[in-house]
Protein backbone atom coordinates (compact mmCIF):
# COMPACT_ATOMS: atom_id res chain seq x y z
CA UNK A 1 0.00 0.00 0.00
CA UNK A 2 1.64 3.57 -0.89
CA UNK A 3 0.94 6.28 1.96
CA UNK A 4 -1.27 9.38 1.58
CA UNK A 5 -1.78 12.34 3.18
CA UNK A 6 -5.67 10.96 4.27
CA UNK A 7 -4.50 7.80 5.18
CA UNK A 8 -2.98 4.81 2.61
CA UNK A 9 -4.30 3.39 -0.74
CA UNK A 10 -3.79 -0.50 -1.58
CA UNK A 11 -2.48 -1.11 -5.31
CA UNK A 12 -5.82 -1.69 -6.37
CA UNK A 13 -6.03 2.14 -6.16
CA UNK A 14 -8.87 2.02 -3.44
CA UNK A 15 -8.40 4.33 -0.74
CA UNK A 16 -7.91 2.96 3.11
CA UNK A 17 -7.78 4.69 6.28
CA UNK A 18 -5.12 3.98 9.05
CA UNK A 19 -7.13 0.90 10.32
CA UNK A 20 -6.98 -0.73 6.83
CA UNK A 21 -10.68 0.02 6.32
CA UNK A 22 -11.99 1.42 3.60
CA UNK A 23 -12.43 5.32 3.29
CA UNK A 24 -15.70 6.77 3.67
CA UNK A 25 -17.48 8.30 0.65
CA UNK A 26 -17.19 11.81 0.76
CA UNK A 27 -20.59 11.85 -1.44
CA UNK A 28 -22.50 10.30 2.10
CA UNK A 29 -20.74 13.67 4.10
CA UNK A 30 -22.11 16.08 1.80
CA UNK A 31 -25.69 14.31 1.91
CA UNK A 32 -25.15 13.89 5.85
CA UNK A 33 -24.71 17.57 5.68
CA UNK A 34 -27.50 18.63 3.50
CA UNK A 35 -29.76 16.64 5.52
CA UNK A 36 -28.54 18.64 8.29
CA UNK A 37 -28.94 22.18 6.28
CA UNK A 38 -32.21 21.44 4.98
CA UNK A 39 -33.22 20.62 9.39
CA UNK A 40 -32.40 23.83 9.88
CA UNK A 41 -34.36 25.69 7.27
CA UNK A 42 -37.52 24.02 8.89
CA UNK A 43 -37.20 25.99 12.23
CA UNK A 44 -36.61 29.26 13.32
CA UNK A 45 -36.08 27.98 17.18
CA UNK A 46 -32.77 29.38 18.93
CA UNK A 47 -32.34 26.27 20.57
CA UNK A 48 -33.06 23.57 18.09
CA UNK A 49 -30.68 25.18 15.54
CA UNK A 50 -27.99 25.68 18.30
CA UNK A 51 -27.96 22.22 18.54
CA UNK A 52 -28.04 21.05 14.92
CA UNK A 53 -24.86 23.94 15.16
CA UNK A 54 -23.39 21.52 18.26
CA UNK A 55 -24.08 18.12 16.11
CA UNK A 56 -22.25 19.15 13.15
CA UNK A 57 -19.16 20.64 15.15
CA UNK A 58 -18.86 17.46 17.63
CA UNK A 59 -18.97 15.08 14.23
CA UNK A 60 -16.13 17.79 12.67
CA UNK A 61 -14.22 17.19 15.27
CA UNK A 62 -14.36 13.67 15.65
CA UNK A 63 -13.81 12.78 12.45
CA UNK A 64 -12.34 15.10 10.59
CA UNK A 65 -9.07 14.11 9.17
CA UNK A 66 -5.80 15.37 9.10
CA UNK A 67 -5.59 17.18 6.13
CA UNK A 68 -5.39 20.83 4.69
CA UNK A 69 -8.40 21.05 3.84
CA UNK A 70 -10.11 20.00 6.26
CA UNK A 71 -9.41 23.30 8.38
CA UNK A 72 -12.01 25.20 6.42
CA UNK A 73 -14.58 24.92 9.55
CA UNK A 74 -13.34 27.59 11.64
CA UNK A 75 -13.76 29.83 8.15
CA UNK A 76 -17.20 28.75 7.89
CA UNK A 77 -18.16 29.73 11.16
CA UNK A 78 -16.60 33.24 11.04
CA UNK A 79 -18.93 33.91 7.92
CA UNK A 80 -21.87 32.47 10.08
CA UNK A 81 -20.84 34.99 12.34
CA UNK A 82 -21.12 37.53 10.03
CA UNK A 83 -23.97 36.75 8.39
CA UNK A 84 -25.45 36.78 12.01
CA UNK A 85 -24.18 40.46 12.83
CA UNK A 86 -24.95 41.73 9.09
CA UNK A 87 -28.74 40.78 9.55
CA UNK A 88 -28.75 42.19 13.05
CA UNK A 89 -27.23 45.54 11.70
CA UNK A 90 -30.10 45.87 8.96
CA UNK A 91 -32.86 45.25 11.45
CA UNK A 92 -31.46 48.13 13.55
CA UNK A 93 -30.62 50.50 10.71
CA UNK A 94 -33.49 49.55 8.16
CA UNK A 95 -35.78 49.00 10.58
CA UNK A 96 -38.42 45.56 10.28
CA UNK A 97 -41.80 44.94 9.35
CA UNK A 98 -42.30 43.19 12.79
CA UNK A 99 -44.45 45.47 15.52
CA UNK A 100 -43.46 45.71 18.69
CA UNK A 101 -43.87 47.21 21.97
CA UNK A 102 -40.76 46.89 23.34
CA UNK A 103 -38.76 50.25 22.29
CA UNK A 104 -34.96 49.60 23.25
CA UNK A 105 -33.80 52.61 21.24
CA UNK A 106 -34.76 55.66 19.04
CA UNK A 107 -32.31 56.46 16.33
CA UNK A 108 -32.45 59.78 14.23
CA UNK A 109 -34.63 58.64 11.09
CA UNK A 110 -33.84 59.96 7.87
CA UNK A 111 -36.65 61.18 5.82
CA UNK A 112 -36.92 59.47 2.29
CA UNK A 113 -39.20 60.48 -0.71
CA UNK A 114 -42.68 58.68 -1.53
CA UNK A 115 -41.21 56.47 -4.08
CA UNK A 116 -39.25 54.70 -0.69
CA UNK A 117 -42.58 53.75 1.05
CA UNK A 118 -42.08 50.96 3.42
CA UNK A 119 -38.32 51.49 3.86
CA UNK A 120 -37.24 53.68 6.52
CA UNK A 121 -33.81 54.37 7.72
CA UNK A 122 -33.95 54.88 11.72
CA UNK A 123 -36.12 55.33 13.76
CA UNK A 124 -37.80 53.12 16.51
CA UNK A 125 -35.35 49.81 17.84
CA UNK A 126 -37.33 47.17 19.14
CA UNK A 127 -36.36 44.14 21.01
CA UNK A 128 -39.12 42.09 18.80
CA UNK A 129 -38.25 43.18 15.94
CA UNK A 130 -34.02 42.04 16.60
CA UNK A 131 -35.30 39.05 18.04
CA UNK A 132 -36.92 38.23 14.77
CA UNK A 133 -33.67 39.10 12.90
CA UNK A 134 -31.73 37.13 15.11
CA UNK A 135 -33.79 34.18 14.32
CA UNK A 136 -33.73 34.64 11.12
CA UNK A 137 -29.72 35.02 10.85
CA UNK A 138 -29.25 32.39 13.09
CA UNK A 139 -30.68 29.79 10.80
CA UNK A 140 -28.91 31.16 7.87
CA UNK A 141 -25.78 31.07 10.23
CA UNK A 142 -26.57 26.75 10.60
CA UNK A 143 -26.93 26.47 6.96
CA UNK A 144 -23.50 27.86 6.21
CA UNK A 145 -21.70 25.55 9.45
CA UNK A 146 -23.74 22.65 7.98
CA UNK A 147 -21.90 23.19 4.32
CA UNK A 148 -18.48 23.72 6.14
CA UNK A 149 -18.93 20.50 7.68
CA UNK A 150 -18.71 18.89 4.62
CA UNK A 151 -16.07 20.77 3.18
CA UNK A 152 -13.80 19.82 6.18
CA UNK A 153 -14.99 16.22 6.15
CA UNK A 154 -15.25 15.15 2.64
CA UNK A 155 -12.14 14.73 0.44
CA UNK A 156 -12.77 17.22 -2.23
CA UNK A 157 -10.59 15.19 -4.75
CA UNK A 158 -11.95 11.85 -4.00
CA UNK A 159 -15.22 13.35 -4.29
CA UNK A 160 -14.16 14.65 -8.02
CA UNK A 161 -13.81 11.21 -8.99
CA UNK A 162 -17.76 10.34 -8.00
CA UNK A 163 -18.84 12.95 -9.67
CA UNK A 164 -20.87 12.54 -13.38
CA UNK A 165 -19.37 12.57 -16.63
CA UNK A 166 -20.42 15.91 -17.84
CA UNK A 167 -19.63 17.64 -14.98
CA UNK A 168 -16.08 16.55 -14.93
CA UNK A 169 -14.14 19.48 -16.29
CA UNK A 170 -16.25 22.00 -13.63
CA UNK A 171 -15.55 19.58 -10.42
CA UNK A 172 -11.47 19.93 -12.08
CA UNK A 173 -11.55 23.64 -12.24
CA UNK A 174 -12.94 23.55 -8.51
CA UNK A 175 -10.92 21.30 -6.89
CA UNK A 176 -7.87 23.20 -9.08
CA UNK A 177 -9.37 26.46 -7.29
CA UNK A 178 -9.44 24.86 -3.78
CA UNK A 179 -6.60 23.32 -4.06
CA UNK A 180 -4.34 26.75 -5.26
CA UNK A 181 -6.29 29.24 -2.87
CA UNK A 182 -4.00 27.97 0.25
CA UNK A 183 -1.10 29.02 -2.28
CA UNK A 184 -2.17 32.02 -2.65
CA UNK A 185 -2.31 33.16 0.97
CA UNK A 186 1.28 31.31 1.61
CA UNK A 187 2.48 33.89 -0.73
CA UNK A 188 0.90 36.99 0.21
CA UNK A 189 2.37 36.09 4.09
CA UNK A 190 5.68 35.56 2.54
CA UNK A 191 5.94 38.65 0.71
CA UNK A 192 4.57 40.71 3.24
CA UNK A 193 7.17 39.13 5.94
CA UNK A 194 9.87 39.91 3.34
CA UNK A 195 8.74 43.81 3.13
CA UNK A 196 9.08 44.17 6.50
CA UNK A 197 12.42 42.90 6.67
CA UNK A 198 13.63 45.42 4.47
CA UNK A 199 11.84 48.05 6.25
CA UNK A 200 9.11 48.22 3.59
CA UNK A 201 5.63 49.29 4.06
CA UNK A 202 3.28 45.89 3.64
CA UNK A 203 -0.12 47.69 4.06
CA UNK A 204 -2.16 50.22 2.33
CA UNK A 205 -2.37 50.99 -1.17
CA UNK A 206 1.11 50.69 -1.90
CA UNK A 207 1.77 47.94 -0.11
CA UNK A 208 -1.18 46.62 -1.29
CA UNK A 209 0.12 46.97 -4.96
CA UNK A 210 3.64 45.64 -4.52
CA UNK A 211 2.44 42.39 -3.02
CA UNK A 212 -0.90 41.82 -5.17
CA UNK A 213 1.63 42.05 -8.50
CA UNK A 214 4.11 39.64 -7.40
CA UNK A 215 1.11 37.02 -6.10
CA UNK A 216 -0.75 38.05 -9.59
CA UNK A 217 2.51 36.91 -11.38
CA UNK A 218 2.89 33.53 -9.54
CA UNK A 219 -0.56 32.83 -10.04
CA UNK A 220 -0.23 33.22 -13.56
CA UNK A 221 2.99 31.21 -13.63
CA UNK A 222 1.43 27.85 -11.91
CA UNK A 223 -1.92 28.47 -13.96
CA UNK A 224 0.44 28.33 -17.42
CA UNK A 225 2.41 25.10 -16.11
CA UNK A 226 -0.91 23.74 -14.89
CA UNK A 227 -2.29 23.92 -18.14
CA UNK A 228 0.76 22.29 -19.80
CA UNK A 229 0.83 19.71 -17.26
CA UNK A 230 -3.11 18.74 -17.79
CA UNK A 231 -3.11 18.97 -21.51
CA UNK A 232 -0.05 16.65 -21.79
CA UNK A 233 -1.87 14.15 -19.96
CA UNK A 234 -5.02 14.19 -21.59
CA UNK A 235 -7.28 16.56 -19.76
CA UNK A 236 -10.35 18.30 -22.07
CA UNK A 237 -10.55 15.47 -24.78
CA UNK A 238 -13.89 14.97 -25.63
CA UNK A 239 -15.58 12.45 -28.16
CA UNK A 240 -17.71 12.16 -31.05
CA UNK A 241 -21.46 11.85 -30.48
CA UNK A 242 -23.92 12.16 -32.92
CA UNK A 243 -26.18 15.44 -33.07
CA UNK A 244 -29.36 13.49 -32.16
CA UNK A 245 -27.65 12.70 -28.54
CA UNK A 246 -25.97 16.38 -28.27
CA UNK A 247 -29.63 18.10 -28.63
CA UNK A 248 -31.50 15.55 -26.26
CA UNK A 249 -28.85 16.18 -23.97
CA UNK A 250 -29.54 20.01 -24.02
CA UNK A 251 -33.32 18.98 -23.82
CA UNK A 252 -33.43 16.94 -20.78
CA UNK A 253 -30.55 18.74 -18.65
CA UNK A 254 -32.27 22.95 -19.48
CA UNK A 255 -36.27 20.87 -19.00
CA UNK A 256 -35.13 19.37 -15.86
CA UNK A 257 -33.52 22.28 -14.46
CA UNK A 258 -36.62 24.17 -15.40
CA UNK A 259 -38.68 21.34 -13.42
CA UNK A 260 -36.47 21.42 -10.70
CA UNK A 261 -36.84 25.19 -10.48
CA UNK A 262 -40.65 25.14 -10.86
CA UNK A 263 -40.85 22.42 -8.29
CA UNK A 264 -39.07 24.05 -5.40
CA UNK A 265 -41.33 27.14 -6.11
CA UNK A 266 -44.79 25.05 -5.94
CA UNK A 267 -43.12 23.09 -2.54
CA UNK A 268 -42.57 26.81 -1.11
CA UNK A 269 -45.66 28.31 -1.76
CA UNK A 270 -49.28 27.22 -0.52
CA UNK A 271 -51.23 26.85 -4.12
CA UNK A 272 -48.65 24.91 -5.57
CA UNK A 273 -48.72 21.79 -2.85
CA UNK A 274 -50.42 19.65 -5.35
CA UNK A 275 -47.80 20.34 -8.13
CA UNK A 276 -44.66 21.08 -6.84
CA UNK A 277 -43.27 17.69 -5.82
CA UNK A 278 -44.33 15.90 -8.69
CA UNK A 279 -42.31 18.05 -10.88
CA UNK A 280 -39.84 18.33 -8.85
CA UNK A 281 -39.29 14.60 -9.02
CA UNK A 282 -40.02 14.94 -12.65
CA UNK A 283 -37.36 17.80 -13.10
CA UNK A 284 -34.82 15.79 -11.29
CA UNK A 285 -35.07 12.81 -13.21
CA UNK A 286 -34.75 14.69 -16.28
CA UNK A 287 -31.66 16.27 -15.17
CA UNK A 288 -30.04 13.11 -14.18
CA UNK A 289 -31.06 11.44 -18.09
CA UNK A 290 -29.15 15.09 -19.24
CA UNK A 291 -26.08 14.18 -17.25
CA UNK A 292 -25.87 10.52 -17.97
CA UNK A 293 -26.34 11.43 -21.82
CA UNK A 294 -24.02 14.44 -20.98
CA UNK A 295 -20.93 12.06 -19.83
CA UNK A 296 -20.40 10.20 -23.07
CA UNK A 297 -18.45 12.94 -24.15
CA UNK A 298 -15.96 12.31 -21.39
CA UNK A 299 -13.07 10.55 -21.88
CA UNK A 300 -12.06 9.61 -18.46
CA UNK A 301 -12.09 6.17 -16.53
CA UNK A 302 -12.07 5.31 -12.82
CA UNK A 303 -8.95 2.80 -11.79
CA UNK A 304 -11.02 1.94 -8.65
CA UNK A 305 -13.96 4.06 -7.70
CA UNK A 306 -14.85 4.37 -4.25
CA UNK A 307 -17.27 2.38 -2.98
CA UNK A 308 -20.77 2.91 -1.41
CA UNK A 309 -20.72 0.82 1.59
CA UNK A 310 -22.75 0.02 4.67
CA UNK A 311 -21.25 3.14 6.44
CA UNK A 312 -21.84 5.30 3.92
CA UNK A 313 -25.91 4.62 3.47
CA UNK A 314 -26.07 5.09 7.85
CA UNK A 315 -24.08 8.55 7.73
CA UNK A 316 -26.36 9.85 4.64
CA UNK A 317 -29.44 8.36 6.45
CA UNK A 318 -28.69 9.83 9.54
CA UNK A 319 -28.66 13.12 7.60
CA UNK A 320 -31.71 12.22 5.81
CA UNK A 321 -33.74 11.06 8.95
CA UNK A 322 -32.98 14.15 10.20
CA UNK A 323 -34.47 16.87 7.62
CA UNK A 324 -37.48 14.13 7.31
CA UNK A 325 -38.34 14.37 11.12
CA UNK A 326 -37.74 18.18 11.25
CA UNK A 327 -39.76 18.91 8.34
CA UNK A 328 -42.82 16.51 10.00
CA UNK A 329 -42.29 17.81 13.16
CA UNK A 330 -42.48 21.55 12.07
CA UNK A 331 -46.07 21.05 10.31
CA UNK A 332 -47.34 20.31 13.35
CA UNK A 333 -45.75 21.33 16.48
CA UNK A 334 -45.77 25.17 16.67
CA UNK A 335 -42.53 25.25 19.18
CA UNK A 336 -40.11 24.86 16.24
CA UNK A 337 -41.03 28.68 15.09
CA UNK A 338 -41.56 30.87 18.41
CA UNK A 339 -43.49 33.63 18.08
CA UNK A 340 -41.78 37.29 18.68
CA UNK A 341 -45.73 38.90 19.28
CA UNK A 342 -46.03 38.85 22.22
CA UNK A 343 -42.15 38.05 23.12
CA UNK A 344 -42.05 34.67 24.56
CA UNK A 345 -39.21 32.59 25.60
CA UNK A 346 -38.64 29.48 22.93
CA UNK A 347 -38.88 26.30 24.46
CA UNK A 348 -36.83 23.00 23.54
CA UNK A 349 -39.56 20.29 22.11
CA UNK A 350 -38.72 17.49 22.81
CA UNK A 351 -38.88 14.93 20.23
CA UNK A 352 -37.43 17.03 17.59
CA UNK A 353 -34.57 17.57 19.95
CA UNK A 354 -34.57 13.67 19.94
CA UNK A 355 -34.52 13.94 16.29
CA UNK A 356 -31.53 16.15 15.67
CA UNK A 357 -29.41 13.57 18.12
CA UNK A 358 -29.48 11.73 15.11
CA UNK A 359 -26.97 13.06 13.24
CA UNK A 360 -24.35 12.12 15.79
CA UNK A 361 -24.10 8.85 14.29
CA UNK A 362 -21.29 9.31 11.58
CA UNK A 363 -19.29 10.25 14.65
CA UNK A 364 -19.68 6.58 15.65
CA UNK A 365 -19.53 4.66 12.79
CA UNK A 366 -17.03 7.16 10.84
CA UNK A 367 -14.37 8.09 13.85
CA UNK A 368 -11.50 9.87 12.99
CA UNK A 369 -8.60 7.48 12.36
CA UNK A 370 -4.54 8.54 13.27
CA UNK A 371 -2.94 10.61 11.31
Amino acid sequence: MARTSGGCRRTDGTSVTGRGRPALHPGAWWLWALGLGTAATRTTNPLVLALLMATSAYVVVTCRPPAPWARSYSAFLKLALAVLVIRLFFAVALGSPVPGTHVLVTLPEVPLPHWAQGIRLGGRVTAESLVFAFYDGLKLATLLICVGAANSLANPSRLLKSLPGALYETGVAVVVALTFAPNLIADVQRLRAARRLRGRPDSGVRGLLHVGLPVLEGALERSVALAAAMDARGYGRTADVPPAVRRTTAALTLGGLLGVCAGTYGLLTAEGGTYGLPLLLAGVAAALAGLRLGGRRSLRTRYRPDRWDARAWLVSGSGAAVAALLALAAANDPALHPGVVPLVAPALPVWPAAAVLLGLLPALVAPKEPS
